[in-house]
This record gives structure tokens, sequence and C-alpha cells, in this order.
């Protein structure tokens, strides 16, 4: 699994992947709404000459053409109708469909993250740019993208249709429309950088919550409601002073693009009113062009608006992608379903900052079928061992050899078929308890009772059933059972390694026992246990002890090896007991 930096290149083609989703198998929907959009809007164009029609017909005393312009209407109203209950299916379906794939395309991307891509990144970007910023790209970027050929379609029509009944006036009404559309275009770009800092506010803002509720009751204790309230206030002040200096551009685009649009108004009518007193066109070509002008200041008015809304969704679109994308990612194509000799570390440096190791030429080996405790201090090393097992970090120094496999070369699917892990803090979906130990997979029936009889389930299903509801993150569990399930999704996956690390911290001594045992009686696999519980009764059932300090391992060797050698380990182990006495 080789680590390597993204290309700008990179970047762009993750950007167009997410816009070319919301089209995938959804091209035929959006081509069909586009028409029937254009199509309306040809109509509506049209509503113009039947006005020419009718006031004619009212001004000529003619009832003939009165009741010709009469069933036009009623054709007119009928094509209308029908166009344009087919335009809102097919384009509620389009947009429907374009949101599922983009939601289900990022979030399958951010599924595809590496552990040590992910693990430095903020959840809240994930949430705000598939919850909150969905809401700008449905209205500004797809149905504005409709709207936008609806409106240059309408005007290109209308004056197409002005130059047919009076070139002279058309000149009068281009001339005039140009200068509107020049100052709303340029105040209007300024959109698209208030668009993104909102999107990072919002962002923040979410982070901030999600802190604040998850440290509820720090928060409560600590009786830090107050300093908190005002962390809260300064960002939610922040965040809605941003949304408002968003809605007053906007407001300036629309003032000036509304104000612009009367002055004009008024101007083309003034002038098609002196052509027809002197006799060069009729009453009814007055009123048709003052529909028509309609039709051409609408365009005038929203399409600046539309531009820099949609420039500025597309803004979020980028932002996610760039997200989504690893700026650094695994490229290890090995694969690797069976491990049969065990994991090898030779030489192995690490450090989470270039020039503090927290690991310091390691250098063991586990083999298969055989268990083993990680022991050491707080800050010696051994969640960072296990980490780089599990492939969170891999620009470590050395080697990682799983048989005669270097981790590196393995991709990413590969390792964690081999490999499951039990954490101290289980994480607990909202669902049953047997959706949370399959993990929402299909087994066999067999399979799931023999992982619930070895992870000591048994009882507690008997007891309340395998639907019983958990609650959220578990709550309605106690931890020793969180950890039961967590043992009993490993054992459904039966997984070649076990990975345990400080699963039983926060554990009192009876649980910690009972999910220790359940561990070590799975013999048939791999089992690496980090634990800071020095329980003679338990150490003695490993097959080696590991004995961490300071980054290095210092001991190794069976419990009574240690004991007997009265090193490191043997002082551990004098300082647990007193401590329990």
């Amino acid at each position: 699994m080789k680590q390597t930096e993204r290309p700008p290149e990179k970047l762009t083609e993750s950007r167009k992947a997410l816009k070319q989703t919301i089209y995938k198998k959804n091209k035929m929907r959006f081509a069909v709404s586009l028409f029937c959009a254009v199509l309306n809007s040809g109509l509506s164009v049209l509503v113009a000459y039947l006005l020419q029609v009718i006031m004619d017909a009212a001004t000529q005393h003619s009832m003939d053409e009165l009741v010709r312009a009469i069933w036009i209407c009623v054709i007119f109203f009928v094509i209308f109708v029908i166009n344009e209950l087919l335009m809102r299916e097919m384009k509620n379906t389009f947009v429907r469909n374009a949101l599922r794939q983009y939601k289900a395309y990022g979030f399958s991307k951010m599924m595809k993250k590496s552990i040590s891509s992910f693990s430095t990144e903020s959840t809240s970007t994930y949430i705000s740019g598939l919850s909150n910023d969905i809401n700008s790209i449905e209205e500004n970027y797809l149905l504005a993208s409709i709207e936008i050929v609806v409106q240059i379609v309408t005007f290109i029509a209308a004056i197409g249709m002005m130059l047919w009944y009076s070139i002279t006036m058309t000149i009068i009404a281009v001339v005039l429309s140009v200068l509107p559309i020049m100052i709303s275009a340029f105040v209007g770009g300024s959109l698209v950088g208030i668009e993104k800092r909102v999107s990072d506010d919002n962002e923040s803002f979410i982070g901030m919550v999600k802190d604040m509720l998850n440290g509820f009751t720090v928060v409560k204790s600590f009786k830090a409601e107050s300093e908190v309230g005002a962390i809260f206030k300064e960002r939610n002040n922040s965040l809605e002073e941003e949304k408002c200096r968003r809605r007053k551009k906007i407001d300036l685009v629309g003032i000036i693009s509304g104000t612009s649009g009367i002055v004009i108004q008024i101007v083309v009518f003034s002038s098609g009113a002196y052509l027809a007193i002197k006799g060069s066109i009729s009453v009814g070509v007055v009123i048709a062009f003052l529909q028509l002008m309609n039709y051409v200041l609408a365009p005038i008015t929203n399409i600046p608006t539309l531009l820099a809304k949609r420039s500025a969704a597309a803004g979020l679109i980028d932002k996610l992608a760039d997200e989504l994308e690893d700026h650094k990612y695994l490229s290890g194509n090995a694969e690797m379903r069976h491990m049969k000799k065990g994991i090898a570390c030779r030489n192995v440096s690490f450090g989470y900052e270039p020039d503090k190791l927290v690991l310091n030429n390691i250098s063991c080996a586990f083999e298969n079928g055989k268990s083993y405790a990680i022991v050491g201090s707080s800050g010696s090393g051994k969640s960072t061992l296990l980490n780089l097992l599990l492939g969170g970090y891999i620009n470590y120094e050395g080697q990682i050899m799983i048989d005669d496999v270097e981790l590196r070369n393995i991709s990413g699917s590969s390792l964690y078929e081999l490999i499951s892990v039990i954490q101290q803090n289980v994480f607990i979906f909202d669902s049953s308890v047997q959706d949370n130990i399959t993990m929402f997979k299909s087994f066999d029936e067999k399979q799931i009772e023999i992982a619930i009889e070895k992870s000591g389930l048994k009882a507690f299903i008997q007891e309340k059933g395998a639907g019983y509801q958990c609650g959220e993150n578990g709550n309605g569990l106690s931890g020793g059972e969180r950890q039961r399930i967590s043992i009993a999704r490993c054992l459904l996956r039966n997984t070649p390694v076990l990975l345990m690390d400080e699963a039983t911290a926060s554990l009192d001594n009876a649980t910690s026992y009972m999910v220790e045992d359940a561990i070590l009686k799975l013999d048939d696999m791999l089992r690496i246990v980090v634990t800071h519980k020095l329980q003679e009764s338990m150490l003695r059932r490993y097959d080696q002890i590991i004995v961490l300090n300071e980054g290095k391992i210092i001991e190794t060797g069976t419990y009574d090896e240690l004991i007997t050698n009265q090193g490191y380990f043997y002082s551990l182990i004098c300082i647990s007991q007193n401590t329990d006495e």
C-alpha cells in the first residue's frame, strides 16, 4: 500500500466524476425536462401573439377574428397543460435520481477512504456536504441548470418575435438591456466566495455542536455551561452573519435587475405608444410588445443571479469532491485471503511528528494461532503498534510482514479481510442486536448462533431477544454487552487475526475477565491484545507477553519467565498489585 500525493489533475477528475454521477442513467429525464421546459418557453412567448390578435380584433370590431383567437387559445391551453405536467414529472424524477446518486456516490467514496486518511479528517465536512449543501445543489445547480436554459431560450424567442414586430423598438430594448446585465453579472460573481464561506462556517458549526453533544457529561460535571454557551453564541453569530451577507448580495443583484427592468419597460412602452400614434404599428402590437418585454426582462433579471448561484453550488460540489479524494491514498495491489505463518515487525520505527518517535526500532513476531499480550505504561506505544498492524499509518520505517508480503503492498480490502479489531470504544448502531452483530450482512443462522455462544451473548439473547433495539450508540447496553457484540462481530467475520486495543479499560474487573476470557478461548486465530489490567490469572494464559517502554520492546516472554527476570514487567506487576490493595 504505497502512499503518494494526489496530483492536481486527479482532483479535477474527481470533480468531474462527482458531477457526472448526477446524470448517470439520468440523461434522458434531464433531456425531456429540458425539452418540455423549452417548449413551455416558446408557448409562453406565443401568449404575446394571442394578445395582439385579440386586441386587434377588438379595435377592428371583427367578431370572426375574435372567435378564431379564442379557439387558438383553447388549443394552446390544452397543449400547455399537458406539456407542463410532463415537464414537472420528468424534472422531479430527474432531481430525485440526481440527488440520490450524488449522495450515494459521495458516501461510497467516503467509505473507500483509508483509515489513515479518514482519521485525520473532520466528519463535519461530510455531514455538511451530504446534508446542508445538498439544498443549495438542488436549487442552485440542478434546477438552476434547467432554468438558465429556459430563460435564455425565452429571451431569444422574445427578441425574435420583437424583431418581427418592430426592428426599431427591438433595438431600443436590446441597448437598454445590456447595462443591467453587465452590472448584475459583476456583482453576482462575488456570490461564489460567499457561498463557500457559508458552507465552511456551517461545517465548523456542525462540528462544534457535535463535540458539545458528545461532551455533554463533561460540560455539566465541570459546570462549563456558560463558557460553552459563549462559544456556541460566537460560532452561531458568525454563521448567521455570513448567511446574511449572502442574502444581501442576492438582494443587491435583484434590486439592480428589477429597477433596470422597470426603467426599460417604461421607455420601450413609451416608444411603442409614440410609433402607434404615428401609425407605424397597431395597438395590438404595442400590447404584444409589452408582454414580450416581460420575457426579455425576466431573463435579464434572473440569469445573472442564476449563474452566480449555480457557480456557487458548483463550488460546493468541487469542495466535497476534493475532500473525498484522499490527499494520501493506498495503492497496494497484493491480494491476500489467508494467513499461514503470522505477522513479523522488523526494525519498525514510527512517529506522528517527524522528529518525535513513538515506536523505536520495534522487532517482534506474532505466530498464527497464538495469543500475545502487549503491556506497558501509558504512552509507551502499545496502541500505536496495533494501529500500524491495522494499516492506520503506513509512513513507518522498517517492515511489517504478513506471511512474506509487506503490509504496504497489500490492498486495503485484503488487509481488512485478514484483520478484525475490538477497540475500547465499541460503536453500536441504533438497530437490533443481531444487526449490530452481523453488521447488516447475511449469515447462516448456525454461524450466528456459534458467534453468540462463543462471545458470551447467549444469556443476553435468551433474555431480551436478537431483535432488541440497542439505542443510539448502544445506550441500552452495558459496557460488557457492547464488547461482547464486538467480539461476536469478529467471530462472524472469521478473520485470521484479532486485535484488541484496551477493550476492557472501562469495564469492571469481573466483566473485564469475562471479555478477555472469551478472547483467549478463540484458539483458532492469532490474538494480539493491548491491556493495562495486569491480572496474573489472565496473563499466564498468553503464549507471550511483549513489554513496551518509551517506544521500545524491553522484554518478551511468558508470565513466569518475566517474573523470574524481575525486570520492568515485574515492577509493573508490583505497582499494579499495590494499587489494587
